[in-house]
């Protein structure tokens, strides 16, 4: 699996009912073409991830498939999950620098 773009959005919650902080993270993704998640028009997943105490975790993730916006009822394997989540850690936290730095 291999992340060709990304957007990252702050999920505001003005009720204060969620602990934490949540961001939306939209991934666009490249399978090899052996994958069962294979599709020619690629795929997205739409991955919302929990901050508490600086403690990163994945809390759902959907996998859409490009071609014709469908969400595809598969999970991720466990290393793809790691995979993603080290790439949400890395992205949070060079955000933060670069706000820091401002």
């Amino acid at each position: 699996m291999n992340i060709t773009q990304f957007s990252i959005e702050e999920i505001l919650d003005p009720t204060k009912i969620i602990e934490g902080k949540r961001y939306e993270f939209l991934l666009d993704v490249e399978v090899d073409e052996e994958d069962e998640l294979y599709s020619t028009a690629g795929l997205e997943i739409r991955v919302i991830v929990g901050v508490i105490d600086d403690i990163v975790r994945i809390v759902n993730y959907f996998i859409i498939d490009k071609a014709n916006n469908e969400f595809l009822d598969f999970a991720l394997e466990e290393d793809e999950e790691g995979m993603i989540l080290a790439f949400c850690k890395e992205e949070l936290s060079a955000d933060s620098s670069e706000t820091e730095a401002e």
